[in-house]
């Protein structure tokens, strides 16, 4: 019997379609591997993505185990947000899909701006306190935890 070799595969795969200003929420499950990765980088395009960059709104949770989890969340999602994603463990090969950042229910010129305003697209929403937004992807964020223990519960048995 020839051992299993750690693998990474990001979830909903090869292709996700999002709604221009919602949450990007993608999970790369790492499996098989004798010990959980010392590292995950995630990229969009060929970018190591910055999780305190200037654009603001992207998020990283791991959790390590017999199987590992990382989730991106990317909030507030815009054309530019659109492309491939990567999730690169320390320990297994590279996973990839591609984002469509779908632009429903939203006028838009060529540039990326709000018809109806002169602010581009991808900054129409935010503030310093806990938005609704927020609150929404702290309970994502929950969630998700929550799901990858069932994960976890179910490759345990």
């Amino acid at each position: 019997m020839k051992p299993e070799v750690p693998s990474a595969r990001i979830l909903g795969g090869p292709d996700l379609h999002v709604d221009m200003g919602s949450t990007i929420n993608l999970t790369c499950l790492i499996q098989f591997s004798p010990e959980p990765p010392a590292y995950i980088f995630w990229y969009h395009e060929d970018e190591v993505i910055s999780y305190d960059s200037s654009r603001g709104g992207v998020s990283v949770v791991t959790e390590k185990g017999a199987a590992t989890t990382s989730y991106l969340l990317v909030q507030d999602a815009a054309p530019a947000d659109s492309g491939r994603y990567s999730c690169s463990p320390s320990n297994a090969e590279v996973a990839s899909v591609r984002v469509h950042v779908l632009n429903v229910g939203h006028d838009t010129n060529e540039y990326g701006y709000d018809v109806a305003g002169e602010r581009p697209a991808a900054m129409q929403t935010g503030s310093a306190g806990l938005s609704n937004s927020s609150r929404c992807i702290v309970a994502l964020l929950v969630a998700c935890v929550l799901h990858a223990r069932m994960l976890r519960a179910q490759l345990a048995s």
